[in-house]
């Protein structure tokens, strides 16, 4: 079985698969932030052409503190639930610190084939084309922006 999930952008819809069945408790908390409306209004944060575009983090509403950027969760973490999946373009991978079990609401798409991190294409070319700064934060807010994020099983 698998989800269905939607990250609607200014750029058109980006498609996302959800395995819970090798990611139970990750997939979990992604829908619930998803049917809370947890996403909507966030930016893709982080964008690094040619690897990842990143979102999910709720203090990138707010462009006047980007020096936050990066650092917002849901006020908790979720377990790690390394599986097999390999991270090819179109991936979709929670983003977290060094600490395995740290991942709360960032994820990312994978851009191009990243397998070094195992263990749609159209619209995230788009955004990752988007100009930014030196933190590889994007200079044009309201197109990084997340409208909404929704999930349904399929």
């Amino acid at each position: 079985m698998k989800f269905t999930g939607i990250v609607t952008t200014s750029f058109g819809d980006i498609k996302i698969e959800l395995y819970p069945d090798v990611a139970r408790k990750t997939v979990e908390n992604f829908e619930k932030l998803a049917k809370s409306g947890f996403f909507d209004g966030s930016l893709f944060h982080r964008i690094v052409p040619g690897f990842v575009i990143q979102g999910g983090d709720p203090e990138s509403r707010d462009p006047s503190n980007r020096s936050k950027w990066g650092t917002g969760g849901p006020g908790w973490t979720v377990k790690a639930e390394f599986n097999k999946n390999s991270h090819l373009r179109g991936a979709i991978s929670m983003a977290r610190s060094r600490d395995p079990d740290s991942a709360g609401s960032q994820f990312f798409i994978v851009l191009t084939d990243a397998k070094f991190l195992d263990g749609m294409e159209e619209v995230v070319d788009k955004i990752a084309a988007l100009s930014t700064d030196s933190a590889d934060a994007p200079l044009e807010f309201e197109q990084a922006k997340i409208l909404r994020v929704s999930v349904a099983e399929s």
